[in-house]
C-alpha cells in the first residue's frame, strides 16, 4: 500500500531538515579484510537517554564473503519533495549497500525492525556489468528521478572508465548507464549535484588496477591518480565542463555541494600533492557575466604534512620523514555553516567556518589516532588508537559528528601495518566552534566482532544524505 503523505524525515529545505528531532540509532558498514567473515551492517544506540547508548543493538551478516562494504545510502530523500520527482511518497526505509570488492549490491529493509535490517534484494555483479556497463560500486546518492550510484570500473571490473549506473527507486533494478554524452570523463569516485542549477558534478580516485592493492607509488609520483573535477548537465545527461586542479594535486574525492539550492558552490578534499605531502580543501563556484558563466575552483584551505621520526613511520613514508594528513572525507552541516574534514593519517578532525565560503576559519580540532600520534580517546586513555578520523556523519541540526576509522583494506594495511583496530566516536559540536569528545560514545575491539569499521549512516537522515529543492 503506497504512502499518501511524504515520508515524515523528508524536509523541503534545509532550514526545515536543522529542526528534525535526533537520531535514535546508526548503521554502519563493517567488513572483514581477510575475507574469512561475512561483512555486516552494524547498528549503534545513539539516544543519550537510552541504557545502551553507544552499544551495538543490532547486526546483519551479509550472505558472502569478501564483499567489503564501503560506503552505502539510503533509498529515497529529501529529493523525493521535488516538484518533478516521480515518486513522492517513497519511503526512507532501505539502505542500498554494495560491495566494493565483490561488486554486488545488497538492498536492506529497516522498517519492521530497525535493529535488524533484513536483506530484500540482492543485485549481482553481472547484472550491474550487463545493464550500465561498470562494477566496483562505490557511492549511493537518492535522487528525484531515482538511485545514483557511482562505480570505479568498467564491466570488466580491472580498468575504466568508471561513471555512475542509475537504479529504480522502487524495484531496486539497473535502469542504466547515466551518462548519455561522458566527454573526456574517464575515472570517477564520487557524485552530487546543484539541484536549482541543473548540475551534476563527480570528481576522480583511480581504476579499480590502480587502487585495489593499495597505494602504488610508482604511479601517485608520476601523477596517474585523479586530479579533476567534471560537471554535466543533469537533464541532458551531457559532460559540460572539466576543471583541472593540476597534477600535482592527487584523488580529489568527497564532494559536499552547499544544501541551499540557491547557491551554486560546494567543497572537495583533495587527498595529497606530490610536491610537499600536504592535503587540501577546494571549492567550486561560478564565475563569470550572465549568459557567460563558467564553473571555476580554487583552493581554500592548505593542511599540512607533520615531520616525524622516520623509525615511527610505515615503510611507505620513511622516505619523506613525515606524515601526510592524507584528507579522506569532509562533510558539511545542513545549514552550510561548519565544514568538517578528517585527516586520516595525522589523526585529526578539523572544524571550519564557512559561512564565507572563499574564506574558511578553522573553529575546532580533535585528535584520535594517527600514524604516529596514536591518540586515545577518553573514555579509555590507556588505549592508544591507530586508524584516524576517517567517514565522518553530521546530524541535521549539526550538533553531533560521528566517525570511524577504516579508510579502505589494503590502504589500512600500508598506513598502519600493525593493524587498524575498529572505532567509532562520537563528538560534540558547539554552535559557534569547537568540538569535544563525548566520553560515554566509544564502541571499538569486539564491539565489531573482529571486523573493521567504514561508513555511518543516520536512522532518519543526516548531513551528507539529503538535497534540497527549496531554499
Amino acid at each position: 500500500m503506497p504512502l499518501w503523505k511524504p515520508d515524515p524525515t523528508f524536509y523541503p529545505s534545509p532550514r526545515e531538515a536543522v529542526t528534525a528531532p535526533p537520531e535514535k540509532l546508526a548503521y554502519l558498514a563493517a567488513f572483514d579484510r581477510a575475507a574469512e567473515l561475512p561483512d555486516a551492517i552494524a547498528v549503534l544506540d545513539v539516544d543519550p537517554d537510552s541504557a545502551e547508548y553507544g552499544k551495538v543493538v543490532g547486526w546483519t551478516d551479509m550472505p558472502h564473503v569478501g564483499d567489503e562494504l564501503h560506503h552505502f545510502g539510503w533509498n529515497a530523500c529529501s529529493s523525493a519533495l521535488c516538484p518533478y520527482a516521480p515518486h513522492p511518497h517513497v519511503e526512507r526505509r532501505y539502505l542500498v549497500v554494495p560491495g566494493l570488492r565483490s561488486s554486488r549490491v545488497y538492498v536492506l529493509d529497516t522498517k519492521e525492525d530497525p535493529r535488524a535490517p533484513k536483506i530484500v534484494k540482492t543485485l549481482e555483479p553481472e547484472e550491474l556489468a550487463k545493464r550500465a556497463g561498470y562494477s566496483r560500486p562505490h557511492t549511493v546518492h537518492c535522487g528525484p528521478e531515482g538511485l545514483y550510484l557511482t562505480a570505479l570500473g568498467g564491466a570488466d571490473g580491472a580498468e575504466g572508465p568508471g561513471g555512475i549506473a542509475l537504479l529504480d527507486h522502487d524495484s531496486f533494478e539497473v535502469r542504466g548507464r547515466w551518462e548519455v554524452d561522458r566527454g573526456p570523463q574517464y575515472l570517477a569516485y564520487d557524485a552530487w549535484w546543484h539541484l536549482g542549477h541543473d548540475t551534476v558534478v563527480t570528481s576522480e580516485w583511480g581504476t579499480p588496477g590502480q587502487i585495489e592493492d593499495g597505494i602504488v607509488p610508482e604511479l601517485l609520483l608520476g601523477r596517474k591518480y585523479g586530479h579533476r573535477l567534471h560537471f554535466w548537465d543533469l537533464r541532458k545527461r551531457k559532460h559540460i565542463q572539466e576543471v583541472d586542479l593540476g597534477d600535482q594535486y592527487q584523488m580529489p574525492l568527497e564532494l559536499r555541494p552547499a544544501h541551499d539550492p540557491t547557491q551554486a558552490y560546494g567543497f572537495v578534499g583533495v587527498v595529497i600533492s606530490v610536491e610537499d605531502l600536504s592535503a587540501s580543501i577546494w571549492l567550486w563556484h561560478r564565475e563569470g557575466s550572465r549568459g557567460s558563466e563558467r564553473w571555476a575552483i580554487r583552493k581554500v584551505i592548505d593542511i599540512p604534512a607533520e615531520p616525524a621520526d622516520p623509525d615511527l613511520l610505515p615503510p611507505a613514508l620513511k622516505p619523506f620523514g613525515a606524515v601526510p594528513p592524507l584528507v579522506t572525507d569532509i562533510d558539511l552541516s545542513v545549514d552550510d555553516q561548519q565544514l568538517y574534514v578528517s585527516a586520516w593519517g595525522t589523526g585529526e578532525l578539523l572544524q571550519f567556518d564557512v559561512s564565507d565560503p572563499f574564506k574558511p576559519v578553522q573553529t575546532g580540532s580533535v585528535r584520535l589516532g594517527g600514524i604516529v600520534g596514536r591518540a586515545a580517546h577518553p573514555a579509555r586513555p590507556d588505549l592508544p588508537l591507530a586508524g584516524g578520523p576517517q567517514m565522518v556523519e553530521i546530524s541535521r541540526d549539526g550538533r553531533r559528528v560521528y566517525l570511524t576509522n577504516s579508510l579502505y583494506g589494503s590502504w589500512d594495511d600500508q598506513f598502519y601495518p600493525d593493524g587498524v583496530g575498529a572505532w567509532a566516536a562520537k563528538l560534540d559540536a558547539e554552535p559557534g566552534g569547537g568540538l569535544t569528545v563525548d566520553p560515554r560514545f566509544f564502541p571499538h575491539g569486539e564491539d565489531f566482532r573482529g571486523r573493521r569499521v567504514h561508513q555511518t549512516r543516520l536512522q532518519g537522515g543526516d548531513a551528507s544524505s539529503d538535497s534540497y529543492c527549496y531554499p
